[in-house]
């Protein structure tokens, strides 16, 4: 079937919380970078695309419905184009909350990566700064990184139809998600999680 929605928003803009929603209303499974961190199968298609080698996306998202997050979210127009009926959300939220939280989190364990003892763990973050910093310098450039996470909404917004998409904070919850997916709204909260301190509980295995 191959994906049917493609997340086009940067790390840490309520990523895994959509996850687990687009899951919970049946576009699942749905990748995120946490199934490369736990599967090592999946690495190599990513340091392939990192690398600007050709990459068999069917391959990558076999078995998968939906994608948010990094390292697929680098590559959201191939996405787009390679499944044209797929849907595309741009997850945000307000960009300085985002920075504090992205330089909280993301930004320090890849200025950390080399100390990573776990080999797999350790050339995912590598893999996950090469990709990242196609777009910005991940661990240091505000500036930089406030304008790329501005840039995202309006790059996609640029490329394709307005009815395809759409931008989204997971503080508004169910309603509009819904709406957009064509779905009934679930009786059940709409999912909350990865809060930097669960981020570093689940670096540390705590969690």
């Amino acid at each position: 079937m191959g994906l049917r929605v493609i997340g086009a928003g940067f790390g840490r803009t309520g990523t895994l919380s959509l996850k687990l929603a687009l899951e919970q209303l049946g576009f699942g499974p749905c990748h995120h970078m946490e199934e490369v961190l736990r599967n090592p199968a999946q690495l190599p298609f990513w340091q392939d695309a990192a690398a600007g080698r050709p990459v068999d996306w069917d391959a990558v998202f076999a078995g998968y419905e939906a994608m948010v997050d990094w390292p697929g979210c680098h590559y959201w127009r191939a996405l787009a184009a390679h499944w044209p009926a797929a849907k595309v959300i741009v997850s945000v939220r307000p960009e300085e909350a985002w920075w504090d939280s992205f330089s909280a989190t993301i930004g320090t364990l890849l200025g950390m990566r080399a100390q990573i003892p776990v080999p797999h763990i350790r050339a995912t973050l590598e893999m996950g700064a090469a990709v990242i910093g196609q777009t910005f310098d991940p661990p240091t450039d505000r500036e930089a990184a406030l304008a790329a996470y501005r840039q995202r909404t309006a790059d996609v917004r640029a490329a394709l139809p307005a009815g395809r998409v759409l931008v989204f904070d997971v503080a508004e919850g169910w309603a509009p998600l819904c709406a957009f997916l064509g779905v009934a709204i679930p009786d059940a909260p709409f999912p909350r999680t990865n809060s930097t301190e669960e981020f570093w509980r689940s670096v540390r295995g705590e969690g």
